[in-house]
């Protein structure tokens, strides 16, 4: 199948969907120009700040969502079930349940003041349900900033010329950060003096490498990285968080740009298998794909975003649907151009193979060789290395953003009020997870815990809407499927974490799964109040 194809149906569907589809979500909301926002309202100056613009915010939301999992999640799929799945999923999934729940978190966060999807989940459901959903999303954000510590820990150990143009744009962002709030210059010039700091910093980065002499380069890195998430954290929003999501969206903005254009000016083609099979290596397709692919087609962890930080930055509802639909989209496209990449990019299945297996630099590295395979006629030789540093901003991103929304929430569920402790106690719980464990084993229940999050966030939309008295079709469906989809997939590997004698992991699947029973038998008591002439 000639991967230019793909491509360009996949571009064309996305665009019909955000075109027509999600009208029909901005009217469901009743959104509004002329609302006046949380950002607005409740401005602090720290977590409630209007963005310089929406773009600005787009960068915010873009970089937080996007991370690595829309290129792990689905490298992995692709090297189980083939691209064919991994493919239609993606697209199917993104249109009518990743972009619903995105957009659905975000406006219902605005018209709740600003609230997280746990918090508004208390009067929908009980104040009960509220303490067990931010149980569950804490661990789940644990089990996010532990996959990505790791990852990213192994990325700069495997490839140190990245490591000057990933912690240089903190820097870099910060300056920018400081010449838009304090200085008030103009945000073309900004930047654009942004931009070609990190073209700067990626040529001294591909020049001088820096690398760790020491016997576990990695570890030394992950405990660099958890420095790197306490401090971030709890820095004011204006001055790391959104300049330097603002400039790392045009990093991947950029890096998607050239990848289709390398598609479709060398047209490869697709080597990789279409299907595979139901059951592969001990992998049922049903429910594993859908959760292995996890934030290409659908994420949790969006709604913690879009609830957590997006809606308190938000400064008009008419930005709603380009930054919580539109973005989700746009992550498809980046989780797409994944599978094209190692599927076309990669000469044949066992070189992917290579970069999955026991010493191999893993998906990121699969996706930097088969990146730079399809801008070959764009980049030049450096066409790898730019895929990887994109990626490594993003999992910085990930981490910062992740850990914030740890703090919210340990403010609320354990009561510890200091802002200080709170963050160190959710980077040492990360921490340990994450340096002590391997990625392949905490991928998926990492992708299972954050489905459910997902179902439960949409749960939630449905029952506000339904206290509202409006059509709950579009959420009700893809709610009912991901947490059928979810609790089978902690169900399925449960056993096998005991079996093989990954006790804690075992543990936290089997907490998931009774947390999440919890909260639906606290739904049903709550639908029986509800009168029946109120049900649409």
């Amino acid at each position: 199948m000639n991967s230019a194809l793909i491509a360009a149906v996949s571009i064309v569907l996305f665009w019909l969907a955000y075109r027509f589809y999600s009208t029909k979500l901005v009217k469901l909301y009743g959104i509004s120009k002329d609302a006046v926002t949380p950002a607005h309202k409740n401005y602090d100056g720290v977590d409630y700040v209007p963005a310089k613009s929406w773009l600005m915010l787009f960068g915010h939301h873009f970089s937080s969502i996007a991370g690595a999992a829309p290129i792990i999640g689905p490298i992995v799929a692709l090297s189980i079930w083939g691209w064919g799945p991994t493919v239609l999923w993606i697209i199917l999934g993104s249109i009518f349940i990743g972009g619903v729940h995105d957009f659905g978190s975000l406006a219902l966060s605005i018209k709740e003041e600003g609230h997280s999807i746990a918090n508004i989940s208390a009067s929908v459901i009980s104040r009960r349900a509220k303490v067990v959903f931010a149980s569950f999303v804490w661990l789940t954000l644990i089990l996010v900033i532990a996959v990505f510590i790791h990852l990213c820990a192994k990325t700069l150990a495997f490839e140190p010329k990245i490591v000057i143009p990933s912690l240089g744009l903190i820097a870099v962002a910060i300056l920018v950060g400081y010449m838009l709030y304090n200085l008030k210059l103009n945000q073309v010039v900004v930047t654009l003096f942004g931009i070609g700091a990190i073209i700067l910093l990626i040529f001294i980065g591909n020049k001088f490498p820096i690398k760790i002499n020491t016997e576990n380069p990695q570890l030394v890195w992950g405990y660099v990285l958890l420095i790197y998430c306490f401090v971030a954290s709890i820095t004011p929003v204006q001055i790391l968080l959104q300049p330097r999501d603002y400039l790392s969206a045009y990093l991947l903005i950029f890096g998607v740009l050239f990848g289709y254009a390398g598609i479709f000016i060398s047209r490869p083609v697709i080597s990789a298998p279409f299907f595979t099979g139901l059951h592969l290596r001990d992998w049922a397709l049903w429910p594993m794909l859908f959760v292995t692919v996890a934030c290409g087609a659908i994420s949790g962890f969006h709604s913690l975003i879009a609830s957590g930080t997006t809606s308190k930055q938000i400064s008009s509802e008419r930005h709603a649907r380009r930054i919580g639909y539109g973005a989700m989209l746009a992550e498809a496209a980046v989780a797409v151009l994944a599978v094209l990449a190692v599927g076309a990019g990669l000469k044949n299945q066992a070189a992917l193979s290579g970069f999955l297996g026991k010493g191999g630099s893993g998906p990121i590295g699969a996706f930097g060789c088969g990146y730079g395979a399809l801008t070959m006629p764009i980049l030049g030789s450096v066409g790898a290395f730019l895929a990887i540093v994109v990626l490594n901003a993003f999992i910085l991103t990930t981490l910062d953003t992740a850990t914030r929304i740890g703090r919210y929430i340990t403010h609320e569920l354990f009561n510890i009020k200091n802002k200080y402790a709170a963050t160190f106690f959710v980077v040492i719980a990360s921490g340990w997870l994450g340096l002590s464990g391997n990625w392949d084993k905490i991928w998926p229940i990492f992708g299972a815990a954050n489905q459910l999050v997902a179902a439960l966030a949409l749960l939630v939309i449905t029952l506000w809407l339904l206290s509202k008295g409006r059509n709950i079709i579009y959420t009700a469906i893809p709610c009912i499927f991901m947490l059928l989809t979810a609790i089978g997939a902690l169900c399925y590997k449960m056993p096998v974490y005991f079996c093989g004698k990954d006790i804690l992991l075992g543990v936290i699947s089997f907490i998931l799964l009774a947390l999440a029973i919890y909260i639906l038998v606290e739904v049903v008591i709550t639908l029986k109040k509800i009168p029946c002439k109120d049900c649409k």
